[in-house]
């Protein structure tokens, strides 16, 4: 959970305009000039923490911050509890995972957990020997061993369809899991080999989360703790304030914290605007021009800015009538202008970008495409769309077939203006191509369970992007998927590819698949990257956009704190 764009393995959905990817002084004319980067860019531009040495802080203090939901699932492997949100509150006190992250997303073992990771191959066959720390233990006093790996692959391997998980990723290629030399010595085989090695075990199941009551159920209003590990425990969750308090784990074998508390507020973003400038809270988002002009000029603030790993704008259910038809989906991805889209969503901030054409890779990595399916947009060539499949316009304009309209929801969620800007403009470009479509508005707060319980027809939003598409094109392409679109066929290339040793090859065989998903099934359709722009507490150390390294934005919680006066 080191990455938290990633949930174990699994790619975390966040909303339009996220909170957690969380001088100042008398500025007045908008952010800096930003630009993201292309293939081969300098990702040294896209980082700024304000790093400082831990000997260098002051000891002890406390840091507040913001988050825009708060459950009600706190638990981050099921499809309710998947956002990006409840992966940031996990950061301090769920470390628990073999892997860790570096800014560029490189990935070697947490030692913390895992002090070895190696893999070896033999006639085809796959086989993992993982050395534990001695001391990895959870809270309430289960070792960390063999059977929390054993645990995590029964849980997560998606054969009892009971379970409520987001994908079983590459758990599906597991044969076995068994203890070597001792329960600190872990052997896994695989039915094929599993590249990158750290699609597995990128966090743990607790050994007593071991039914689908309990993973589906028991983590709702209730974070059980005592089933966690890392440098901060919980202090007191409290529904009714919509807080969280963290303070240092004594059971914590690894670097103590510098801090010795931290406060989540869940929070809208006009009350975090709100709460930043009356120095309740110690950083906050402005990745639309709306917040950024309320917060320009807060006194005892600086501006931090970089890359935000984000790849969303159009999330269709194609369960949801008429999206079931992939006609209308066909429709909606060519009636965007998504040039348009991008002005509105930009307007002001001083960042440019390419259009992004992959949900799953940001267009700075070696191994992005433009698999964006459509190249003739535009209201009439939507409509064309529609009249070949068999609509036609009914008296009032609408495009039907049947006697069934054309007619949904776009779903937007908080109260910040640009967003709804946004999500106006999309309504329109859709309404011009003669679909009837209205605007569900709903708080940022009720974002994680709408999309949990996939109660909407479009969705202005998106997911994490990771440094490798392995794990996620099996999320997003697989017929297993939430809109459970695929083929045997595509099905058939994500098993193979996971096979391939050569992060290229493997990546290049990931972005073809999603090539001819986006083109056959239309079901995700990436609008905007975007920059992240956080209004910081002058003086707080290691916090800031972190690129792979966190999308929360903390580096490493054991280093965040403040720098001494």
């Amino acid at each position: 959970m080191k990455k938290l764009t990633r949930i174990g393995g699994v790619t975390a959905i966040v909303a339009a305009l996220a909170l957690t990817a969380c001088g100042g002084g008398g500025k007045t004319s908008g952010p800096e000039s930003g630009k993201g980067q292309g293939a081969g860019g300098d990702l040294a531009k896209l980082i700024s923490v304000n790093a400082k040495d831990a000997k260098d802080l002051q000891p002890g203090g406390t840091v507040t911050l913001p988050l825009g939901t708060l459950g009600p699932d706190f638990n981050t492997f099921s499809t309710n509890g998947n956002t990006g949100d409840n992966a940031a509150l996990h950061g301090p006190i769920n470390q628990a995972g073999c892997w860790s992250y570096d800014f560029d997303g490189t990935a070697t073992p947490d030692k913390n957990f895992c002090e070895d990771v190696k893999s070896e191959v033999k006639d085809g066959k796959q086989t993992i020997t993982i050395k534990v720390n001695d001391k990895a233990t959870y809270n309430d006093g289960t070792p960390i061993d063999v059977k929390t790996f054993e645990n995590t692959w029964q849980m997560l391997r998606g054969d009892n369809k009971d379970i409520d998980i987001v994908t079983s990723g590459a758990y599906a290629f597991v044969d076995s899991v068994k203890a070597g030399a001792n329960d600190k010595e872990v052997i896994v085989t695989t039915t094929q080999p599993v590249y990158p090695l750290e699609s597995l075990f990128g966090g743990f199941v607790h050994p007593k989360v071991n039914t689908p009551e309990i993973f589906n159920n028991g983590f709702t209003n209730n974070m059980h703790p005592e089933w966690m590990a890392g440098p901060f425990k919980l202090d007191q969750y409290d529904s009714a304030a919509k807080t969280v308090t963290l303070v240092p784990n004594e059971k914590w074998w690894g670097t103590k914290p510098v801090l010795d508390k931290v406060v989540f507020r869940q929070l809208e973003i006009s009350a975090a605007i709100a709460a930043f400038k009356n120095s309740e809270i110690d950083a906050v988002s402005a990745n639309s021009v709306t917040p950024y002009k309320q917060l320009e000029g807060t006194p005892n603030s600086e501006v931090r800015r970089g890359q935000r790993l984000f790849a969303g704008g159009l999330s269709l259910n194609a369960q949801k009538a008429p999206l079931t038809d992939v006609a209308i989906r066909k429709a909606i991805f060519t009636a965007v202008d998504r040039e348009a889209l991008r002005k509105v969503r930009f307007n002001g901030l001083n960042w440019d970008e390419v259009l992004p054409g992959s949900m799953m890779l940001m267009p700075f990595s070696k191994y992005y495409q433009d698999n964006y399916p459509v190249k003739e947009t535009g209201p009439e060539a939507a409509k064309k769309v529609l009249t070949d499949a068999g609509y036609q316009p009914n008296a009032a304009g609408i495009m039907e077939k049947d006697g069934v309209p054309a007619k949904f929801s776009v779903s937007n969620f908080g109260d910040d203006p640009t967003i709804l800007a946004f999500t106006q403009t999309l309504q329109k470009q859709l309404q011009a191509a003669g679909m009837d479509v209205g605007i569900d508005q709903r708080a940022l707060a009720d974002f994680g369970k709408t999309m949990g319980s996939r109660d909407y027809f479009l969705s202005v939003s998106g997911y994490g992007v990771g440094p490798d598409a392995t794990d996620t094109v099996k999320q997003f392409y697989d017929s297993t998927n939430e809109n459970k679109l695929g083929d045997p066929e595509l099905d058939a290339e994500i098993k193979r590819l996971s096979s391939i040793a050569d992060n290229a090859e493997r990546n290049k065989a990931a972005m073809e698949v999603e090539k001819k998903h986006m083109a056959k099934y239309f079901s995700l359709g990436p609008l905007t990257n975007g920059p992240q722009i956080s209004f910081v507490r002058t003086g707080l150390a290691n916090f800031g956009p972190s690129l792979f390294k966190s999308a929360s934005q903390v580096p490493d919680w054991t280093t965040i704190g403040w720098e001494k006066k």
